[in-house]
């Protein structure tokens, strides 16, 4: 399982904006280059993250992206599945009907995926954008 570049970014984008206070609006050319991140990509990214509630936009010269609500409120799972939809290991997990190998009434490979699955978007549910966070200060006051 790898995560899509849009995925990538856009949990990259909103960590960013975590390390912000919420009060300051940041650019999207600041985000772009902090995070080395092409500019109209993320702002596809950020586009869907602002309809979903997760940033929030702000016109005008001094317009840009703030966080809509606390970095503590917001998981890594809500972030993922406003870039791509609902996390599923294989297409078959979400559509049992899409099965390649027409193992529709039963398939032992989807019994251990499905498993893997909830522990893997029960992890994302668990962690915040607060916790990225405190990780990298953590990290970058070791070094």
């Amino acid at each position: 399982m790898q995560f899509t570049k849009a995925e990538e970014y856009g949990i990259f984008g909103v960590l960013y904006l975590a390390e912000k206070d919420r009060a300051v609006v940041t650019p999207l050319s600041e985000i772009s280059k902090a995070q080395n991140i092409p500019e109209k990509f993320l702002a596809k990214i950020f586009q869907s993250l602002s309809k979903s509630g997760i940033i929030r936009s702000h016109r005008g010269v001094r317009g840009g992206f703030t966080l809509a609500k606390d970095p503590s409120e917001i998981s890594v799972k809500e972030v993922l599945e406003t870039i791509q939809g609902p996390y599923h290991l294989m297409k078959c997990l979400g559509d049992f009907k899409s099965c390649t190998m027409n193992k529709v009434d039963f398939c032992p490979l989807r019994e251990i995926l499905l498993i893997a699955e909830k522990r893997l978007v029960s992890v994302f549910d668990e962690y915040t954008l607060s916790d990225l966070v405190k990780w990298e200060k953590a990290r970058t006051a070791a070094t």
